[in-house]
């Protein structure tokens, strides 16, 4: 059998690039993408499986260079047969402090960036009859909480998008994977963007205690392989998901007081 391809974007640090090694040592051929460059290079430099990883810069929020990444994507292995949107910037900020400038670079990359890679790859999909998008939401992609409500908004929204794609084009035998991480140990809450849109600049205590990057990989490479419709990962933070469910009073009580910074 060939090998199966999976292109991951956001794929030079954190969640993304312990993924990346993770569907490497199982055998798949993996395009990387991210913004820079030299680190996508390190990592394919620094691999025992060089010739099954293909380089790819690409940035989110240049959409009108999608269809031909896209074009270069395929040609790299031939064909693709899983998307991971993994790429996007998080946020530690108040809503009253917060920019609405702030608000729409969240959006923009979160949700108009990775619908607008999907959407360029979707006809390859439907050209195979076989594809599988697989997408890094958060627990915060359930709910809201302080400090995250442009984040928040964005990740709910790709439920919304990716939950549509699903139903419309199930008999195409196209497959989407909702990933919803709790607190992962990355340095995605030191890139977090604040009210005035400058990155934090530091570990949250809750980000610091979290999962680390290669148990959540893990967990990510299992959902994926088995099509799993949505997954919650994490620690004891998941539960607050069927909390809000079952009892969203309490649930609102907590959150309002939780320690999120």
């Amino acid at each position: 059998m060939s090998k199966q391809t999976i292109w991951i974007t956001g794929a030079s640090s954190g969640i993304g690039e312990a993924v990346t090694q993770k569907f490497l040592q199982e055998g798949y051929q993996v395009i990387i993408s991210a913004r820079n460059r030299t680190k996508l290079e390190e990592i394919r430099n620094n691999s025992p499986f060089k010739s099954s990883i293909a380089i790819l810069p690409l940035d989110l929020t240049q959409s009108r260079e999608f269809e031909e990444k896209v074009t270069e994507a395929i040609h790299a292995f031939g064909s693709i047969d899983i998307l991971l949107n993994n790429g996007g910037i998080s946020q530690r900020s108040l809503i009253h402090e917060t920019s609405l400038e702030v608000d729409r670079k969240i959006m923009e990359v979160n949700y108009f960036g990775t619908i607008a890679l999907s959407k360029a790859l979707l006809p390859h999909f439907l050209k195979q009859k076989k594809g599988q998008f697989a997408v890094i939401s958060s627990l915060v992609g359930k709910f809201g909480t302080p400090f995250r409500s442009s984040y928040a908004a964005s990740k709910h929204a790709l439920h919304g998008f990716f939950d549509t794609l699903r139903a419309e084009h199930v008999q195409d035998n196209l497959r989407v994977t909702m990933i919803c991480p709790g607190f992962i140990r990355t340095n995605v809450s030191i890139n977090a963007l604040t009210g005035d849109g400058s990155a934090l600049g530091v570990m949250d205590d809750a980000q610091e205690k979290g999962m680390s990057p290669e148990t959540c990989a893990n967990s990510i490479y299992k959902a994926i392989i088995q099509q799993k419709e949505e997954v919650l990962i994490g620690g004891k933070e998941k539960y607050a998901v069927y909390l809000k469910r079952f009892f969203p009073s309490i649930f609102s009580k907590l959150v309002a007081k939780a320690k999120v910074r």
